[in-house]
């Protein structure tokens, strides 16, 4: 079979969490899947070959196409022109979409689109009024109603979609995505790490998009809250790159009477991930919304205990093996650090907990059930 890929989410120079499960499950894809060809399709009137991953499988090639951005994003929606399947040329039996995007295609192919959650629908103040355009004028619900099957990263996802678009749910596959094979084959150096990006001795961490949807303000108040009954002195280490509105977290941090021990380190690149996650005490993510939650697995996968929300995924995600808490409460964030700081055999229990559910997912079983749904 010909399959095309929209490798657009790829183009980008940092990779955020859809640039990630693009790649990785593309990358487990290639290494199983060796009959199927596979047509991988970006358009972009600059180059950006050098973030593009250069996949070197005879089964694999690349379809690059030179329109400027705004002039095929506005083309496809106003005129439905041009249709991807035959900028690729080759007749395609399928065209797998691994996120929302300007996309129209020939009736003849079989669109596959995955939604990873729908956080523009329920919290829209988390995002700036030209965000808010893109996903109307992409309309997700239409793109859901067009596709032949719907890919969701979660079954939370999936019930948002059945509930809010109304789409039976027999259209969507529910395909955990796994963990990247640096968290199994890294070669560590924390201290290499600290040195590298300054760290404290012992801090409580936070890793993820710099926005509001993140509740990194509701992770400061409860730090703050907190510092004084920790029984050692701890910092606060937030790391990732900006997102929207991040001026108003920054602003919090430098008015926070515990500003010198909240370190702000900026993007961190994947090889260095595990060593940093094995260098903190605690992992706190208390997150508002997420369709899945990479950094909570991730966390997770090195032994770190984590401290999560009771909200949309996260508690599918780490079931029982981390301390679930109310985004909306930083008392609780609080009282949670608190008690994993003070009680080593409860710390212990969550980092034991964490590694064993880690271990579930697995990039390669998110590819064979991918190629399954081919046949």
């Amino acid at each position: 079979m010909n399959i095309g890929v929209d490798i657009r989410p790829l183009m980008a120079e940092k990779r955020t969490g859809v640039g990630e499960y693009t790649y990785e499950l593309l990358d487990a894809i290639f290494e199983i899947d060796k009959q199927n060809q596979y047509f991988l399709f970006y358009n972009s009137h600059s180059d950006v070959s050098k973030n593009i991953p250069p996949w070197k499988q005879e089964n694999v090639h690349y379809i690059i196409a030179r329109w400027p951005n705004k002039l095929f994003n506005l083309s496809i929606k106003f005129f439905g022109f041009p249709k991807i399947d035959r900028l690729i040329k080759t007749p395609l039996d399928y065209f797998f979409s691994p996120n929302i995007n300007f996309t129209t295609l020939s009736k003849k192919t079989k669109h596959i689109l995955t939604i990873h959650d729908l956080s523009f629908k329920f919290y829209p103040e988390f995002y700036s009024s030209k965000q808010r355009l893109w996903h109307k004028i992409t309309n997700p619900k239409k793109q859901c109603l067009r596709a032949d099957l719907i890919l969701t990263p979660s079954e939370n996802t999936k019930r948002d979609i059945v509930d809010y678009y109304k789409i039976l749910p027999e259209k969507i596959k529910v395909i955990y995505p796994g963990l990247s094979s640096i968290f199994a084959n890294a070669m560590m150096d924390q201290e290499k790490t600290r040195q590298k990006y300054n760290l404290p001795n012992k801090f409580i961490l936070f890793l993820g998009t710099i926005e509001p949807r993140k509740n990194i303000i509701g992770l400061i108040n409860a730090f703050e809250a907190v510092y004084s009954k920790l029984p050692f002195p701890h910092s606060l280490v937030i790391a990732g790159c900006k997102g929207w509105n991040d001026k108003k977290i920054f602003k919090r941090i430098n008015n926070s009477p515990l500003k010198e021990k909240i370190k702000n380190i900026g993007y961190v690149e994947s090889r260095d991930k595990p060593a940093l996650y094995k260098s903190a005490e605690i992992f706190v993510f208390p997150s508002f919304y997420e369709g899945f939650g990479f950094p909570v697995l991730e966390a997770m996968a090195c032994g770190v205990p984590v401290i999560t929300s009771n909200r949309s995924s996260l508690p599918e995600i780490v079931e029982n093996s981390a301390w679930l808490i109310n985004p909306n409460q930083p008392y609780e964030i609080a009282e949670a650090i608190l008690k994993l700081t003070q009680d080593e055999k409860l710390k212990t229990y969550f980092s034991n907990k964490g590694l064993e559910q880690a271990r579930k997912f697995e990039w390669k079983n998110s590819a064979l059930q991918f190629i399954g749904l081919l046949k």
